[in-house]
C-alpha cells in the first residue's frame, strides 16, 4: 500500500511540478533582455541604455587635440581640449531627462532618451528600440549672431539595439541635426547613420567601435579649400565598468562631444591621421 499511496502521489505531483515549471519559465523568458550596454554613450554615439527610476547619471566627456597638431604638444593632451559636464535623470525607466554643458562654444544642452521597445529574453521582441533627443544652446556673446534663433541646434537619432549574447552587442542608429543657420556650403539638415558595438573580454572589461556616416554631402569651403566636412566619425576604445560606473578610453576623430556639433562640423579625417585621445566617465547614483 505505500508503494501505491507514493506512485498515486507522483501522478498527482507531476502535472502540477511541470506546470509550475512551465509559468516560472515563461515569466523568464518573457523578460527584458539585459541592457545591451553597461553606458548610456558609445563613446560618441548615445546607446540605448536606460537607468532604473530615479537613477542620476553623473557624466563627464573630454577630448584632447588632435596627435598630429604639428607642434611640441605631447600628442595632443598640452593642445587646446574640449570638456563637457552632465546629469541625467531618470523620471521613468523608459524616459531619461538631461542637461550638459560643454567648453566649446559655450554650448547648453537639455537632452531626453525615450525607451520605445525593449528586447526580451525569449526574443520575441529581437531588438530595442529607443529615440534621443536634444536641443542645444550656442551660450557665446550675442555679437556672434545675427538673431536670437541663430543660437539654436538640434539632434534626433533612433537607436536600434540588440544583445546578440553575454559578450556581444551591436546597435544602428539613423539621425538628423539641425542648425537654424549654416554656412553657404552646408545644409541646415544632416542625416546620418552610425553603428556602434561591444565586444566583452572580461566581467569587467569590453571593447568599443563606434562609427558615423554623414549621408548629406556638403560642400567646399571656399575659406578652406584642402578641409572636408564630410569625413565619417570613427572611435574605438576600451571600458571598465562596475555596478555603478563606467570609464571608457579611446582614440577617436570626434572633438565636439554633443552629437549635432560632431555630424555637422567635423573636419579631421581619422584613416589620415587626425585622431584625438579622449575618454569618457559616468556614475551612477540611485534614491
Amino acid at each position: 500500500m505505500t508503494y501505491k499511496k507514493i506512485i498515486l502521489f507522483a501522478f498527482l505531483f507531476i502535472p502540477l511540478y511541470l506546470i509550475s515549471q512551465e509559468k516560472v519559465k515563461d515569466s523568464v523568458v518573457d523578460k527584458p533582455q539585459r541592457p545591451a550596454f553597461e553606458s548610456s554613450y558609445i563613446i560618441e554615439n548615445p546607446s540605448n541604455v536606460l537607468f532604473t527610476k530615479n537613477t542620476l547619471e553623473a557624466q563627464i566627456s573630454h577630448r584632447f587635440g588632435v596627435i598630429n597638431g604639428g607642434t611640441n604638444d605631447l600628442v595632443g593632451i598640452w593642445a587646446p581640449s574640449n570638456i563637457r559636464f552632465g546629469l541625467s535623470y531618470a523620471i521613468h525607466e523608459r524616459l531619461t531627462i538631461g542637461y550638459g554643458t560643454t567648453k566649446f562654444n559655450r554650448l547648453q544642452d537639455i537632452n531626453w532618451k525615450i525607451a520605445v521597445l525593449r528586447q526580451t529574453r525569449s526574443n520575441k521582441i529581437p531588438v530595442s528600440v529607443s529615440y534621443y533627443g536634444n536641443i542645444a544652446i550656442d551660450a557665446r556673446k550675442k555679437e556672434n549672431f545675427n538673431v536670437e534663433e541663430d543660437r539654436y541646434s538640434y539632434f534626433h537619432q533612433i537607436i536600434i539595439a540588440h544583445r546578440l549574447s553575454p559578450n556581444l552587442s551591436f546597435q544602428i542608429a539613423p539621425s538628423v541635426s539641425h542648425y537654424n543657420v549654416v554656412k553657404s556650403f552646408m545644409e541646415s539638415d544632416r542625416f546620418a547613420v552610425a553603428m556602434g558595438g561591444r565586444f566583452k573580454i572580461s566581467p569587467q572589461t569590453s571593447i568599443l567601435v563606434d562609427y558615423s556616416q554623414p549621408l548629406t554631402k556638403f560642400g567646399q569651403d571656399p575659406d578652406k579649400p584642402n578641409v572636408s566636412f564630410n569625413n565619417p566619425g570613427m572611435s574605438i576604445g576600451a571600458e571598465f565598468s562596475t555596478s555603478g560606473h563606467a570609464f571608457q578610453l579611446f582614440i577617436t576623430n570626434y572633438s565636439g562631444i554633443i552629437p549635432q556639433k560632431n555630424y555637422m562640423e567635423n573636419v579631421n579625417d581619422f584613416f589620415n591621421g587626425d585622431f584625438l585621445i579622449g575618454f569618457n566617465i559616468t556614475r551612477n547614483y540611485n534614491f
